[in-house]
C-alpha cells in the first residue's frame, strides 16, 4: 500500500481529478454509441425490423441515454456544490454514479451487439453474442477488479500469528 503525505482535502481533490479522467475516457465511447443508435432509426432498413429488434433498439437507446446521464452527473453535481466544502461528498456520490453508469453501459453495449448481430446473422447468434458481450463486460469491469482487490487484501494482511504493522508513516 502506498502511503501519501496529503491532507484529506488534497486526497479528495486528487480522487476527483482521477475520477474525472476516467469519465472522460468512458464518455467518448458512450457518445459514439448514442450517436450510432440515433442514426439507426433514420436508415432505409430500419422499417424492416421486427418487434423484438425494435424493442431491443428502444431499450438500448434508453440505456445509452441513461449511461450518458450517469457519466455526466458528476460534473453537474460538482457545479451545484462548487465552493461549498463538499468535495469528499462529491467524490463519493460521483463514484457511485460512475459504477452505476458502467453497469448501464454494459447493458447498452450488449443490447447494441444483440441488435446488430440479430439483424446480420439471426436471433440465436444475436442473443448468444450479446450475452457474450455482457459476460466480457462483467468479467473485465466487475469480476477482475474484485479478484485483484481480494489478492491485494490478502497480500497486505499478515499471517494471523504475527502482529500487523501500522500503515502510518513514522513521525
Amino acid at each position: 500500500m502506498v502511503v501519501r503525505n496529503e491532507t484529506p482535502v488534497e486526497r479528495a481533490d486528487r480522487n476527483f481529478l482521477e475520477l474525472l479522467q476516467e469519465l472522460r475516457v468512458i464518455q467518448t465511447g458512450v457518445q459514439i454509441l448514442f450517436a450510432f443508435l440515433l442514426t439507426l432509426a433514420f436508415t432505409p432498413r430500419f422499417p424492416e425490423l421486427d418487434s423484438f429488434q425494435r424493442g431491443t433498439y428502444v431499450v438500448t437507446l434508453l440505456l445509452s441515454v441513461l449511461a450518458a446521464m450517469l457519466f455526466t452527473a458528476p460534473a453537474a453535481l460538482h457545479r451545484a456544490l462548487f465552493r461549498r466544502g463538499a468535495k469528499r461528498l462529491i467524490v463519493d456520490v460521483s463514484s457511485r454514479f460512475a459504477g452505476a453508469g458502467l453497469t448501464v453501459l454494459a447493458l447498452a453495449l450488449s443490447g447494441a451487439v444483440l441488435l446488430v448481430v440479430d439483424v446480420v446473422l439471426g436471433r440465436a447468434a444475436g442473443l448468444g453474442i450479446g450475452a457474450g458481450a455482457l459476460t466480457v463486460c462483467a468479467g473485465l469491469w466487475a469480476v477482475l477488479p474484485w479478484v485483484l482487490r481480494r489478492r491485494l487484501s490478502r497480500a497486505a494482511s499478515p499471517p494471523s500469528d504475527q502482529p500487523r504493522e501500522s500503515a502510518e508513516p513514522p513521525r
